[in-house]
């Protein structure tokens, strides 16, 4: 080891011990909640946007869909920056980012300046690789040591549930806002308060990383790999809308352009000594199971989280559908959907260790069909329909803690945001394509001039996102745990 190598890398008992492990803990989980409430506290709200900023219901997807393409350009260059010069580093700026954004959206009195926040407030999907590598760091054993795995694998479940329990948090302080508050964009101002506490706690608490591999930023294959998947979900976005249209020049040219760009940084990253992301690991079976199971569970996740909430704010004596429900009852409703999460997330570990990584990747994606079944099924009656939001929650919380886990485990240490980021990035194209379905189905069943849609445009994406689930189902079959590679062998 070199001189410099020293000097790159301090000892890790100096770096890492000074904190102790309960405030590392509660600072990660502070940082969770804040992402979770940067996340949710919207969906209360999206109902009452509709008349505040004069926007269609199947617009508002443009919310999902403007977070989701700033979040695949920041997740890639976040992750690999946090490797490289240090994980607390990089969160502190990537908090920054994030309360900035929050700022502008409680400034928002347009649609325009509030999507502008919203790709600021993206920057959140950076939160959880940075943190994970932080944890994992601390927890600092070597590659495939089973105590460090079991260890990070309950951190990873204590996170998933700090996030679900902040979208809670923020659904309930939002609507909680907008119901005693006159100023219709009171509640816009939730996350900025949520994050400038969380990067005021943790700024003096959180550990830096130990190691650190040394190298470079792949700037030509980040460039790349965001320009082609932006352009690949903006036409995927835009191509429900009547403006573009899917056979239009600019939605075939944003696909096909952003294909070509996808499969150029393909190239590009296997002749590169240091890869934003090194492809080679989609060659095992495993890694790409994983990776389309996180698609197809995202998918629905996502691309229901405008319809959901809009669904219970219209009323039936209306619209003829619907639960009438106001901002707070509304937040109320997704409790049931949201506390199944983090019980699913926490159970997680103890499940895949009792029937396999497999079968809990199976389950997961069963439960969300099921839920979604029970939501097409029973869409009149309220305790039913929440009921199927909580079968399908619980399914989400396996599967959000099983690939995030199984994800971070395929990498070595010194690339866990790297491996925790590419799941991340997965996420936000399976979100993508989901709010793309849905901005599509939306569009195409809003009678001309009405702001919302009718019945049907609801009933086809709950029907949609259970056949998605039902092929996650079938795919994760497809994951070879180490018994079914023993007995091969």
């Amino acid at each position: 080891m070199t001189d410099t190598d020293t000097l790159r890398t301090p000892p890790a008992s100096r770096a890492v011990r000074a904190t102790p492990g309960a405030a590392v803990i509660a600072s990660v989980a502070l940082v969770e909640l804040s992402s979770g409430i940067t996340q949710g506290f919207l969906s209360p709200l999206l109902k009452g946007l509709t008349e505040t900023l004069q926007v269609t219901a199947a617009e508002l997807n443009w919310i999902s869909i403007a977070n989701l393409l700033a979040s695949v350009v920041f997740t890639p260059v976040l992750s690999r920056m946090g490797d490289l010069y240090g994980h607390r580093r990089i969160l502190r700026w990537n908090l920054a980012i994030v309360l900035l954004g929050s700022v502008l959206v409680g400034f928002s009195r347009s649609f325009d300046v509030l999507l502008a926040g919203q790709i600021l407030q993206g920057a959140f999907a950076g939160f959880f690789p940075l943190l994970v590598g932080i944890l994992r760091n601390r927890g600092a054993g070597k590659d495939g040591d089973a105590g460090a795995d079991a260890e990070s694998r309950r951190g990873i479940s204590y996170m998933v549930a700090a996030l679900v329990a902040g979208i809670a948090v923020g659904l309930v302080a939002s609507g909680f806002v907008a119901r005693t508050v006159d100023s219709p964009t009171a509640a816009l101002w939730v996350p900025t308060a949520a994050v400038g506490l969380a990067l005021a706690v943790t700024w003096p608490l959180l550990p830096e990383s130990a190691a650190r591999p040394g190298g470079r930023i792949d700037w030509a294959g980040g460039i790349l790999l965001c320009a082609g998947l932006v352009a690949i979900m903006l036409g995927l976005g835009m191509g429900g809308l009547p403006d573009w249209e899917w056979s239009s020049a600019r939605t075939l040219g944003c696909l096909i352009g952003g294909t070509l760009v996808t499969a150029l940084w393909i190239l590009v990253e296997l002749r590169t000594a240091e890869p934003m992301i090194d492809v080679r690991m989609f060659r095992h079976r495993n890694v790409v199971t994983v990776s389309l199971v996180t698609v197809t569970f995202t998918i629905p996740m996502i691309g229901l989280q405008v319809a959901n909430p809009v669904f219970l704010g219209t009323g039936p004596a209306e619209h003829g559908y619907g639960l009438g429900l106001d901002p707070f009852a509304i937040g109320l409703a997704m409790l049931p959907n949201l506390l199944a999460i983090a019980a699913g997330a926490l159970a997680a570990p103890a499940v895949a260790a009792a029937i396999s990584d497999r079968l809990t990747l199976c389950a997961g994606s069963l439960l969300m069909a099921a839920g979604y079944l029970a939501s097409l099924t029973w869409h009149g009656s309220m305790p039913l329909f929440l009921t199927g939001t909580a079968v399908a929650g619980l399914g989400i919380g396996f599967l959000q803690h099983s690939t995030r886990t199984l994800a971070v485990e395929s990498v070595p240490h010194d690339r866990t945001s790297v491996g925790s980021g590419i799941n991340e990035l997965l996420i936000n194209v399976g979100g993508s394509v989901g709010a793309a379905i849905v901005l599509t189905v939306f569009a195409a069943r809003t009678p001309a001039g009405e702001t919302l849609p009718e019945l049907g445009a609801y009933t086809t994406s709950w029907t949609i996102c259970a056949v998605v689930s039902l092929t996650g189902a079938a795919i994760s079959l497809l994951y070879r745990t180490t018994k079914d590679r023993e007995a091969r062998s």
